[in-house]
């Protein structure tokens, strides 16, 4: 079983829909996917008088902006997705953390996130079902909020949302796909494998930041429970096992 995570801005490369459709024509059944738009999200915003704001590589979400949140990723970034995987003869179903409880999570710190989750916790049995009858699942990690006082939605980070997915499906394996093709040291070369001290001091140093330093976060998160592999990087990482930035754990011990 792997999970994996589409940026937002792989999402307008042509080639993602012919990577997916032919590694489920190979595998059915074997994967669902997780997916972001940043990019998509921060422009209606703008367009509806908005302004984006960032903390960590996270998004700081008021109630207006939740509102744009659910309608990019749910609405248009799922259902785009989905479209174009049946068009390539995928049988895809878009369901968002909302739907049958899959996600719900617990606010990250509401003073200085607002409606912003931490990694949810995952019921994961809509996305069996829909494995088992031979469906790929598109998710929006827009999840459902544990303090019904604060909302009653939240907005999760694409990558936490995959990680909390990925180890409740116990899945051997991660892909974060963004438009970098893999993580960088702080001589900026590319870095073929991080064991968890590594990642976290690619973190604490700041030689990761923003987006890549949540998606070292996550796959620490992924790997402390149990995911054996992840790797982060390209498109190219969906048909070929070597391509992206492994991380594993140092002792090799998985759930």
């Amino acid at each position: 079983m792997r999970v994996v995570k589409v940026g937002g801005r792989v999402q307008a490369d042509p080639g993602l829909i012919v990577e997916i459709a032919r590694a489920w024509a190979e595998a059915p059944g074997t994967f669902c996917v997780v997916h972001g738009g940043g990019d998509e999200i921060s422009e209606t915003q703008r367009r509806l008088g908005l302004v984006p704001k960032m903390s960590n590589g996270r998004r700081v979400t008021t109630a207006e902006d939740l509102t744009v949140v659910r309608m990019v990723l749910s609405g248009l970034s799922n259902k785009r997705m989905v479209s174009a995987l049946v068009r390539a003869g995928v049988n895809a179903v878009g369901i968002s953390g909302e739907d049958g409880g899959l996600l719900c999570a617990e606010p990250r710190d509401a003073a200085t996130f607002g409606m912003v989750g931490r990694t949810p916790e995952v019921q994961p049995a809509i996305l069996r079902t829909l494995l088992h009858g031979g469906m790929l699942p598109v998710i929006s990690p827009v999840s459902g909020c544990a303090d019904a006082s604060l909302s009653d939605a939240l907005n999760v980070n694409g990558d936490d949302a995959a990680a909390a997915i990925a180890t409740a499906l116990e899945a051997e394996e991660l892909l974060f796909i963004s438009d970098v093709p893999a993580v960088r040291a702080s001589s900026g070369e590319p870095v073929q494998q991080l064991d968890p001290d590594g990642a976290q001091e690619l973190i604490t140093t700041g030689t990761a930041e923003g987006g890549m330093s949540a998606k070292l976060e996550a796959a620490l998160a992924a790997i402390e429970g149990g995911v054996a592999r992840v790797r982060i990087g390209s498109l190219g990482m969906l048909g070929d096992s070597s391509a992206g930035t492994l991380i594993r754990s140092a002792t090799g011990v998985v759930r």
